[in-house]
């Protein structure tokens, strides 16, 4: 369903809503489109539910009903996709259709910062250790990648984005142009450009993005351009 904001579902995924009988999703990402499923039979859970929303699902197609799963930004990055494959195996057939993802949305609002090379991590330890999540921030500082950061700050999780401004500010200058998007693709988005050395002056919270730029990162006009090396 993309990052929030209508225009942003694609009219596959818009189609797709409309076709099924039942919707299942993350409490927060249905009502983000209830006005869309108010003639569906709806199923909604919190977070940390999505083994169970992933079997539910399951079932209920082996019932012969058509089920869309929803996932905010696009189901096969940081959603529903791989859960629901390996519940289903090869009982019911699976479609997943593609979105725009939160990454993709601030990228746009703060100008052309992945125009090259880029990795995206979260910094949720919930799912992956800590210790993993340092050495990939490590390796994105070491290959200079451009880096859009996930899950950057929770009220449980307080030091991780300070964690890993630390670790890549070792590997760039402090100037690199640095991007936050709260609340991407939605009705009340807000962007800020800073630079490395004082990211952690802004506010940084769970609906935030965060991209930080490559050694060759710069502002152009107030945008943020990671240039490709085309000839000018």
């Amino acid at each position: 369903m993309g990052p929030g904001q209508r225009d942003l579902i694609t009219p596959r995924a818009l189609a797709s809503l409309h076709q099924a009988e039942v919707i299942i999703g993350y409490k927060t990402y249905i009502a983000l489109i209830k006005d869309l499923i108010s003639d569906k039979q709806v199923i909604s859970s919190g977070m940390r539910k999505e083994t169970e929303r992933a079997r539910l699902a399951v079932d209920m197609a082996k019932q012969g009903k058509l089920v869309a799963v929803v996932s905010s930004g696009d189901p096969g990055v940081y959603g529903m996709a791989g859960i629901i494959l390996e519940v289903a195996g090869d009982s019911v057939p699976v479609e997943i259709i593609p979105g725009v993802t939160a990454g993709t949305a601030a990228a746009a609002l703060l100008g052309a910062p992945i125009m090259h090379d880029f990795t995206v991590i979260s910094l949720s330890d919930l799912l992956t250790p800590w210790e993993k999540i340092v050495n990939r921030l490590h390796a994105a500082g070491q290959g200079d990648f451009v880096v859009i950061i996930y899950n950057p700050r929770s009220q449980g999780r307080q030091q991780q984005i300070e964690a890993a401004r630390q670790i890549l500010i070792e590997y760039r200058s402090p100037h690199t142009p640095v991007g936050i998007v709260r609340n991407a693709g939605r009705v009340d988005c807000q962007v800020v450009i800073t630079d490395l050395e004082n990211l952690l002056k802004e506010e940084i919270d769970m609906v935030s993005t965060v991209i930080i730029g490559n050694s060759e990162t710069r502002l152009e006009n107030g945008c943020m351009v990671t240039p490709r090396g085309y000839a000018l």
